[in-house]
């Protein structure tokens, strides 16, 4: 898949069938998000690969949003390791890309994937927390489904030239 197609066709799936993923396609996802860009080059990043479907149905008894997982073969949680890096106030932002790369590496093995948000809700913190057994100083970020899609949603166009400033800010209002 060439890269810019595979940025603008990738979609949030959050139906898939019920088919295993390979230990390999999990594998080049995690590798693929730890190529991600982080700040001061710290990779805080943790990852715990959830196949369970107890913990799955433990995280929708919390989640309000996370009903895909009924579905889902496994999942990736994206954890920071805050004491992985000297600005841990970057560590966010570190997560958020390691999770982009997890979702398009995903897109481009032809799996479907969608972003569980964590982060920053307390509530999903202290429950994925408790739930993965993570110690103090692992923070959890985002929980990414990924599974054979089982659905094809339409790809909409999001490009918005009204969107773009040059130099400085251009109210069109």
């Amino acid at each position: 898949m060439q890269l810019i197609n595979g940025l603008l066709t990738r979609r949030s799936i959050r139906k898939f069938e019920d088919k295993p993923v390979s230990r390999e396609s999990i594998t080049e996802i995690l590798r693929c998000a730890m190529y991600a860009p982080s700040a001061r080059n710290a990779q805080p990043w943790q990852f715990i690969v959830i196949d369970d479907k107890q913990c799955f149905e433990a995280i929708m008894a919390f989640h309000p949003y996370a009903n895909m997982l009924k579905s889902t073969p496994c999942a990736i949680l994206v954890c920071a390791d805050i004491t992985a890096s000297n600005t841990p106030e970057y560590c966010p932002i570190d997560c958020a890309n390691a999770t982009q790369n997890i979702l398009l590496a995903a897109h481009g093995l032809k799996l479907g994937a969608v972003w569980i948000g964590i982060y920053p809700r307390e509530e999903r913190i202290k429950a994925m927390r408790t739930l993965c057994k993570l110690p103090d100083r692992i923070q959890p970020f985002s929980l990414v489904a990924i599974g054979h899609p089982a659905e094809s949603p339409k790809v909409l166009e999001r490009f918005k030239e009204e969107k773009i400033h040059l130099n400085q800010w251009n109210d069109r209002t």
